[in-house]
């Protein structure tokens, strides 16, 4: 916990102590210093979070996240009540809220776990002068969204690592904290008024298949994924059909679940499978701590190309088809259609999909990581912005001209096209490794792929050729 900067701290007139936890992006009971260091110091304490519209003006309110936080709000006000307590819900200006909780409550100290984004630090300092300037204290805990806080690691005369391997070397050797105990008891003052906490259902335009949050998922979810599925993770992290990855990162990206607990457990359970589903841990604490160091990189380029991105009608036709799952590329179509319908993506997919879109329709990275925010449970600014600017070759990847053929890739990781079939049901009749690549198939059997598309582009080694007409413009 980084050290508080605060005035005289204030007194509650009763003699009760109390403090406020600000829940942001960790919503959970087990694991939580924010929390237990205010239950350590105060008698009662106000769990709360505040519903920002500052959030929907940036539009990162989108429909799947809103449905997964209504998830993850219900069970940590349920988990609350099951310890004598209760979420306390705002709406409103995050730092207006906080402090009308503080003075509502007599509370003399607030806390609140470290952010990465310019908002979350933006946010921090307006609440920490707020705070002040009423006699109270801001306690500012890290290690509670990343698993190793952003600039702890770092190179000699540098703010961060800017390459992926040397910081994962650094960040192995960090001993991380001992995950703690979700609290027995949790006093709430009483008099301390709260919104209604709506359900998942009263959110609309949500993605038909999007998965169900909460804490108690998430623990469930990852005792699961440690028992019975990551000691194949090394060898089939990449399966499209398989689907052997963790599904985890929706709960990491709302904190209910710890990235120390699961790291500390994934270590624990020992092997191969264990070591690489770590290291992809450590690629979210690696991009946490590029933003952190370069918030403009949410909407810059990290490492300017001077790309000549296409624009004009052609190219917005080609996206579309791409948003769709209309790009005549079946491996593509499926990863954008899993996104719609689950509101989540295999990462291999999500590779594919951001390659095609950059390197073979030359669309600038920014649209994509857009359109991917909009659908994406797990959307989350450091790892979509950044990992979307990797592939693009505006990032942090040192070999910034690399692309991804989709036939190459299709063929490597769907060889039967499972994962094709399951998502674009117009080829499900088609066998085999067939699938992708439609055109190729007789007049006969392509004419039992009803409506499915021819593709937008031709390629060659894995480069478009665009058809006359959709060139740069």
């Amino acid at each position: 916990m980084s050290p508080a900067r605060a005035s005289r701290p204030a007194g509650s007139a009763d003699g009760t102590s109390r403090a406020v936890v600000l829940f942001t992006s960790d919503l959970r009971l087990h694991d939580h210093p924010p929390l237990r260091a205010a239950l350590a110091g105060a008698a009662e304490v106000v769990p709360l979070f505040v519903r920002d519209p500052a959030v929907a003006a940036a539009g990162f309110a989108a429909p799947n996240r809103l449905a997964f936080l209504a998830d993850c709000l219900a069970a940590l006000d349920q988990g609350l009540r099951e310890r004598g307590g209760r979420l306390v819900l705002r709406e409103g200006g995050t730092v207006a809220q906080v402090c009308a909780v503080a003075r509502e409550a007599d509370a003399a100290d607030v806390h609140v776990a470290a952010g990465c984004s310019a908002f979350a630090q933006r946010r921090e300092e307006r609440l920490r002068r707020a705070l002040a300037a009423d006699g109270r204290r801001l306690h500012v805990h890290d290690a509670v969204v990343t698993a190793v806080p952003p600039g702890r690691v770092v190179p000699n005369g540098s703010s961060h690592f800017a390459v992926f391997t040397p910081y994962f070397r650094r960040w192995q050797q960090e001993g991380l904290r001992v995950p703690l105990p979700a609290p027995r008891a949790v006093r709430v003052p009483a008099a301390v008024r709260s919104a209604r906490i709506e359900p998942r259902s009263a959110v609309g335009g949500v993605s038909p298949e999007l998965a169900a949050g909460g804490e108690a998922v998430a623990r469930r979810l990852l005792g699961s994924w440690l028992r019975h599925g990551v000691e194949a993770y090394e060898d089939r992290h990449d399966d499209l059909a398989g689907d052997a990855t963790s599904r985890l990162s929706p709960h990491l990206h709302f904190g209910t679940l710890s990235p120390v607990e699961a790291v500390r457990r994934a270590r624990a359970k020992g092997g191969p499978g264990a070591e690489a589903f770590v290291r992809q841990v450590c690629w979210r604490d690696f991009h946490h701590q590029v933003l952190a160091a370069n918030p403009a990189v949410a909407a810059a380029d990290y490492r300017t190309r001077q790309d000549r991105w296409r624009t004009g009608a052609a190219a917005e036709a080609d996206t579309e088809a791409w948003r769709q799952g209309r790009t005549g590329y079946p491996v593509v179509d499926a990863a954008m259609r899993q996104l719609r319908a689950e509101g989540w993506m295999h990462n291999r997919g999500r590779l594919l999909a951001a390659s095609f879109l950059t390197k073979t329709l030359y669309v600038d990275w920014r649209i994509g990581a857009r359109h991917f925010l909009e659908l994406l449970v797990d959307g989350d600014v450091a790892n979509n912005q950044l990992n979307w600017q990797w592939v693009a070759g505006t990032g942090t990847d040192s070999r910034p001209n690399r692309v991804l053929n989709p036939l190459l890739q299709a063929r490597r990781y769907d060889p039967d096209g499972g994962y094709v079939r399951r998502w674009v049901p117009e080829l499900a009749g088609v066998a085999g490794a067939a699938v992708h690549e439609p055109w190729k198939l007789s007049p006969r059997e392509r004419a039992g792929c009803g409506e499915y598309p021819e593709p937008v582009v031709e390629l060659a080694d894995g480069l478009a050729r665009f058809r006359r007409g959709r060139g740069l413009e």
